[in-house]
């Protein structure tokens, strides 16, 4: 006799479900307000660090850093209204990018710049080199995204591929949440804590029908711990403790407040006239790579967390091509760095279970706003990075769950199935690990050769966990028994949306707006 058969409880969905508003539904102008100004001020966290970073790096002024953040936060508001509007038209936020880093890191120790005796002078000089390296590199998603070839590469990616390159966007930012968290425990502990009790525990306490603490935790429970902080730093609680402990956990040691203009408008070049140089723009490039992958997988994990289809592969491709626009608006500007998708606001859209287009659209609006009122801006911005540290802790984790998700669409049965994925996770963990701890130690990457380009090439691309996962798991996805497998990889499923008329929804969800799909038909 046989066994009987398991019944099957949770089939595959197209869609994600229990959203109280996807992409193209939106909730009431003043819920839609509070939910984009608490999109604004999660993007503040990366807004902060990176200028941070490099203006320490650079050893700028206050002054200087207050510039960067104000400028990264208008071309960021920008970049956000243009991917929302002519882009894939995703609820996503467009922000800085850490795959930039090693290249940036690179010019400022360049010895061209090193030897300029006064700081200020040596300041502007590094900003105009990082300026002149991305008005370069940018071109190289203006032609992968406006001439289809990164649609066409697209079309090699899977759901089984696209697993590890979606969860590694957000596991490989483990080092930019609980390490952070650690540094003032007293404060980012309860935000974390607090954060999940408002959002998953407390979610169904309603006011006025409005699960108020679900849908805002995050402001909520920010505003709780930084009057916490204030209260802790005018008791004096850090008064004895080392700098770095004060630093992380004062709120009055960020200098913001008191640098910043009251009104000031950023405008292109307005560190001075752009420097070129090959070896800069090519190191640079390889950024401009990595953040091509990492806002592929993040615009795939944004569309199901916006309840949307996956875009398909003219939609990602024009949405590319925007991408690398706004990487020259952030060489033109001067941002002192490139521009990708926000992981941590993609997360807050499954936090929230609102995927609105709109919301994002006015977070737009407060980043532009408040980077043009200085001191109100530098206000929010001086909120200690630790709370922001343990809200990723959730957020990243949220979004690497989304690309776990891909798995219901494969056969995990499958030992073909297995030894891609695994391998392609662990690899994706492991060696951007070692080159980060060998940089650590020896002061470079273990790419170190005369040839400056070349080590920046290499140094960049394998220390992005995506780029890692997407180079083993779309190899090894397409040349590993490809041709007896498409059902075991999800190819029947993924084959719907690879065009933009595979399926009826893809019109409701990527049309362009002002019916400029007239001029633009998709393919």
């Amino acid at each position: 006799m046989e066994a009987p058969k398991p019944e099957i409880i949770h089939l595959p969905m197209d869609q994600l479900q229990g959203f109280e508003y996807c992409i193209d539904s939106n909730p009431s102008w003043g819920e839609a307000i509070a939910l984009g100004f608490q999109h604004y001020i999660l993007a503040l966290g990366t807004a902060v660090m990176i200028p941070t970073i490099i203006v320490g790096a650079i050893e700028g002024t206050p002054d200087d850093k207050v510039r960067l953040i104000q400028t990264l936060l208008f071309v960021g508001g920008v970049n956000t209204l243009v991917q929302t509007l002519f882009g894939t038209r995703l609820p996503t936020v467009i922000g800085g990018s850490y795959a930039f880093l090693v290249p940036i890191m690179s010019i400022i120790h360049d010895s061209s710049i090193t030897q300029i005796q006064d700081p200020h002078l040596r300041f502007l000089q590094t900003i105009r080199a990082i300026q002149g390296a991305l008005i370069v590199s940018s071109s190289v998603q203006i032609v992968l995204g406006f001439s289809q070839l990164w649609g066409i590469c697209s079309r090699f990616f899977s759901p089984l591929g696209m697993v590890p390159v979606i969860a590694l966007v957000g596991f490989g930012l483990f080092d930019r949440s609980f390490p952070l968290v650690g540094t003032c425990v007293e404060i980012g502990i309860p935000m974390l804590i607090l954060f999940i009790a408002f959002s998953q525990y407390l979610k169904h306490f309603q006011a006025k029908h409005l699960p108020i603490l679900e849908r805002f935790a995050l402001v909520i429970s920010i505003t709780v711990i930084w009057a916490y902080a204030h209260l802790l730093t005018a008791s004096g609680a850090y008064k004895h403790r080392p700098i770095k402990t004060q630093v992380n956990c004062r709120t009055d040691k960020a200098h913001l407040i008191a640098s910043a203009p009251w009104i000031k408008i950023p405008y292109p070049l307005q560190w001075g006239a752009p420097t070129f140089d090959a070896g800069h723009a090519f190191g640079m490039m390889a950024a401009v790579l990595v953040s091509l992958i990492e806002s592929t997988a993040a615009y795939k994990a944004a569309s199901r967390l916006a309840s949307a289809t996956p875009p398909p592969a003219h939609v990602l491709s024009r949405g590319i091509g925007w991408q690398g626009i706004g990487i020259l608006l952030d060489g033109l500007f001067g941002t002192g760095t490139g521009s990708t998708v926000s992981i941590e606001n993609v997360g807050l859209l499954g936090s929230t279970r609102v995927g609105s287009r709109r919301v994002i659209q006015i977070s737009a609006g407060f980043m532009i706003f408040f980077s043009i009122l200085g001191k109100f801006g530098a206000l929010f911005a001086s909120i200690p990075i630790p709370i922001f540290a343990a809200v990723y802790c959730v957020l990243f984790g949220l979004v690497a769950s989304v690309g776990l998700s891909f798995l219901q669409f494969t056969n995990m049965n499958s030992m073909r199935n297995l030894f891609i994925v695994g391998v392609a996770l662990f690899l994706g963990l492991s060696v951007p690990e070692y080159f980060r701890e060998f940089a650590a130690t020896a002061r470079h990457g273990p790419a170190h050769t005369k040839a400056g380009w070349f080590n920046d090439f290499l140094n960049t691309i394998f220390v992005s966990s995506p780029t890692v996962a997407l180079i083993v798991a779309v190899f090894l996805d397409n040349t590993l028994d490809y041709k007896d497998s498409a059902r075991d990889r999800g190819m029947p499923w993924w084959d719907r949306f690879r065009t933009f008329k595979g399926d009826s929804r893809n019109e409701e969800f990527y049309t362009l707006p002002f019916n400029l799909n007239r001029f633009f038909p998709p393919s």
